[in-house]
């Protein structure tokens, strides 16, 4: 397939383009700043804009499928992660790409009491405000006609660990799950590769 990865440049955005390509993808990655990822050459590198659904028109275009794996820590998370939803929601119906996979993060995903973890007694919320954001990110994805999936680790990630080529998906968020990025890459891509035509969060752990 083609497939456009919009944050290619981050951590999770990178596994996804390395995971993407060992499938024998057409790789599209979309950073703000090409010339700071000329690295990246399992892909076609471009500049976009996640949150322009002009921009995401523009570079989504003749593509099968998306991942957005895009975060600004500079902005505020409530205007970031709406505004991305919304662009990616009009920007890829413009461009006939309906299938989206978006990287998301645990402290939203329901824990073992059917809250959301960050409302889950311990769990620490000193950055609330960007667990919030995320949260009113995907409430945008909900209201959006696209084959979607936001797909986030049940509890955080392993920075160090390597790829075991396995993961499972869990039955509710985890705040001791660990998960490595290459590993979440290939639940990330099998929702991508597969129409499921479905609306839903996952949360995913290793195997």
């Amino acid at each position: 397939m083609n497939i456009v990865i919009f944050g290619a440049g981050g951590r999770a955005g990178r596994q996804a383009v390395a995971e993407a390509h060992r499938r024998g993808h057409q790789i599209t990655a979309v950073v703000r700043d090409p010339a700071r990822h000329g690295d990246l050459s399992d892909a076609r590198v471009v500049a976009g804009d996640v949150t322009d659904s002009v921009s995401i028109e523009h570079v989504a275009a003749g593509h099968d499928a998306a991942i957005s794996a895009a975060a600004d820590l500079s902005a505020p998370p409530h205007d970031f992660f709406t505004a991305s939803s919304r662009a990616l929601a009009t920007g890829l119906a413009n461009a006939g790409v309906h299938r989206l996979a978006v990287v998301g993060l645990a402290s939203i995903m329901p824990g073992a009491s059917g809250a959301p973890l960050m409302d889950e007694p311990g769990y620490p919320n000193e950055y609330r405000s960007f667990y919030l954001g995320h949260a009113a990110g995907l409430d945008e994805l909900r209201t959006c006609d696209l084959d979607w999936a936001y797909v986030a680790p049940a509890g955080d990630f392993d920075h160090n660990g390597t790829r075991t080529g396995r993961y499972r998906i869990a039955e509710h968020g985890d705040p001791a799950s660990r998960i490595t990025y290459a590993d979440f890459a290939i639940a990330l891509l099998d929702e991508t590769d597969t129409p499921r035509h479905h609306r839903a969060a996952v949360s995913i752990r290793e195997a």
